[in-house]
């Protein structure tokens, strides 16, 4: 694994996919913990997070400059995506997207 956490420098995804999660998420359904004022809906049980859904996209909660500091403005409160897209995969293997998004060659395994 590399050394840090490149996504307290990064923010690339963030400014790069259109963020969706389920209506669960978001905070006018019990247990959701995402802020609806963050979101666009997209259906009666798809939400986007606002600034993904538009080009270029960024989501609304990204703060700092991509590429040299950024940070989750809801961080604890972030969309199950955001939770699960990481610079690793659970196996270990390097996230293909993540690299491709920083430019950078994944490391052989």
């Amino acid at each position: 694994m590399s050394e840090g956490n490149p996504c307290l420098s990064c923010g690339a995804c963030c400014a790069y996919f259109r963020i969706v999660l389920h209506r669960e998420e978001v905070d006018i359904s019990p247990g959701g913990y995402v802020p609806l004022k963050l979101t666009n809906q997209l259906n009666e049980q798809s939400f986007c997070m606002k600034g993904t859904d538009v080009y270029p996209p960024r989501c609304i909660a990204l703060e700092g400059e991509v590429g040299q500091a950024v940070r989750c403005g809801i961080y604890a409160d972030r969309p199950l995506v955001c939770r699960e897209f990481n610079e690793y995969e659970l196996d270990g293997s390097p996230n293909p997207s993540c690299f491709k998004l920083r430019g950078l060659v994944p490391p052989r395994a």
